[in-house]
């Protein structure tokens, strides 16, 4: 079964992403080096201190490989991750302990960390575009550590992250084997640490929001209950983004973000440009009724009904009527990334489509990269680099995978003949454990994981009303990775802070 890669870590390889096929993140053809599991380090131990408001918080940074045995004792892969924790915090019951990663799969928890929720971020232009190098590493007066410690956990073959032999790797690439060694980190860090009587979030981007439905059923099977899961720019049913032949859930899915792209670059009329939230009800409204029943009857449209889907498609696209004949009412992605603003001379971003930049061609069909990936990966990657040898004092001779490279062979997505959809293990998280709460974070601009398909996979939870009322969400006028936008990284600490305090209160 082919399925789609929504997510950060596709954008490696245009062409790749944009035909959406499931492999890991480009590069995977090169094997992550073995690493002989050898005596287990001390991790690197500093304390810093940041301004929050007007409070001075000091906190301790643990940088650190933890090592995963089998029952012979024997050491399989070892996972770097780096933890932040507020001095003086003595009561562990009242302090949240949070575990954070990104997706990919194959991506490092660097994005979270760098970005959002650490005490240090890269410093980007305030709408998120790429600044001048030499890049910057500024304090994070919207850091999560005002409310909650934070763990940031690389996968087996991502970040420092490595399997003991690369044919092990095998044993940790796939949708079970990441969800097991992942639950199995965070089971020996409570324990290391002394924080099982901690409240305990999961929170997951991308493809990490998938890890992380995973993990809330596979941990409390296990007797570890989570106070509560966030979701930033989610993928739970690979069905409503996988652009095969014969699915066409995708193209109503795809349309409000579409809407809220043309909006931004301004290509609608002058009534929908006047507010953006009032346009993408209507865009919602009309892509979940006439225009799913219009995909559905397919060929026996009439000319009549099929000229009114052409014009109300035109008119929610920015997109000529003439190229959404000819393409058959369904713009797959990489077309409409191409198309918006080809009279321009530009194409438009995946992971965050207020980004724009140039094909080759300008004739091509797709655009020949993201531009918005092509604006953050260089400063994200320098600045880690920079952080955790000048600031930590952790040092290594391992290339730090970003974003992908480390993983030695294709992702399996344990999946036979249908789509991967882990909105099932969300549900019965929620069915076993009651108190658990989720938010959920959406960027308008984010095509990498639309928001539409992600309300769509939350509305088919099959929640009683009662567990319902425990999901919440926030909006944001950004991407994927929201917080790159200023005004939206303020919004996610405070949406966020006020979560948890829902989710720690009894």
């Amino acid at each position: 079964m082919r399925l789609p890669l929504c997510f950060i870590a596709a954008t490696l390889t245009m062409a790749a992403t944009l035909t959406a096929q499931a492999r890991p993140a480009a590069d995977s053809a090169r094997p992550a080096p073995p690493v002989a599991p050898g005596a287990e380090t001390a991790p690197v131990v500093t304390h810093h201190e940041v301004k929050v408001g007007s409070r001075i918080l000091k906190y301790t940074v643990t940088a650190g490989m933890m090592p995963l045995k089998n029952d012979q004792g024997a050491t399989e892969a070892n996972i770097f991750y780096m933890a932040y924790t507020l001095d003086g915090a003595t009561d562990r019951s009242k302090r949240p302990l949070m575990f954070s990663f990104n997706g990919g799969p194959g991506s490092a928890s660097v994005w979270l960390h760098l970005g959002a929720l650490g005490p240090r971020r890269v410093k980007m232009e305030d709408e998120g575009w790429l600044p001048a190098a030499p890049y910057q590493l500024v304090d994070n007066d919207q850091t999560w550590l005002d409310f909650t410690d934070l763990v940031f956990i690389d996968p087996v073959g991502t970040g420092y992250s490595r399997a003991a032999t690369a044919e092990l790797g095998k044993k940790f690439w796939s949708l079970q084997g990441d969800i097991r060694s992942v639950g199995e980190f965070i089971r020996l860090y409570l324990g290391r640490n002394e924080r099982w009587s901690s409240p305990l979030f999961l929170v997951g981007e991308s493809y990490g929001t998938t890890r992380a439905a995973g993990l809330a059923s596979h941990l409390v099977d296990r007797g570890i209950a989570l106070n509560g899961v966030i979701l930033i720019s989610t993928i739970l049913n690979f069905g409503t983004t996988d652009w095969s032949t014969g699915n066409d859930l995708p193209y109503a899915l795809y349309l409000p973000t579409y809407t809220a792209t043309a909006w931004y670059h301004k290509k609608l009329a002058p009534d929908l440009q006047a507010d953006l939230r009032k346009t993408l009800a209507q865009a919602e409204q009309w892509a979940g009724t006439d225009y799913l029943v219009a995909l559905a009857r397919g060929d026996r449209l009439t000319g009549a009904e099929r000229e009114r889907v052409v014009q109300q498609l035109a008119r929610y696209t920015g997109l000529s009527p003439r190229f959404v004949d000819q393409s058959n009412l369904r713009i797959e992605l990489g077309r409409f990334m191409a198309e918006l603003k080809r009279d321009d001379g530009a194409t438009v971003g995946r992971l965050d489509t207020r980004f724009t930049g140039v094909n080759a061609l300008q004739g091509s069909e797709r655009a020949d990269f993201d531009p918005s990936m092509s604006a953050i990966r260089p400063p994200y990657t320098a600045m880690f680099n920079d952080y955790v040898r000048r600031e930590l004092g952790y040092q290594s001779d391992l290339e730090y995978y970003i974003l992908g490279g480390g993983i030695g062979s294709r992702w399996s997505f344990d999946s036979d003949n249908e789509y991967v959809d882990v909105g099932e293990n969300l549900r019965a998280a929620f069915a076993r454990n009651p108190h658990m709460r989720l938010f959920v974070a959406f960027g308008y601009y984010d095509a990498a994981t639309p928001y539409f398909a992600a309300q769509y996979s939350l509305d088919h939870l099959r929640l009683p009303p009662a567990l319902k009322s425990r999901v919440s969400s926030g909006y944001y006028e950004a991407g994927h990775m929201m917080y790159i936008h200023l005004p939206s990284l303020a919004r996610l600490s405070g949406d966020v802070r006020g979560f948890v305090g829902l989710a720690t209160t009894p």
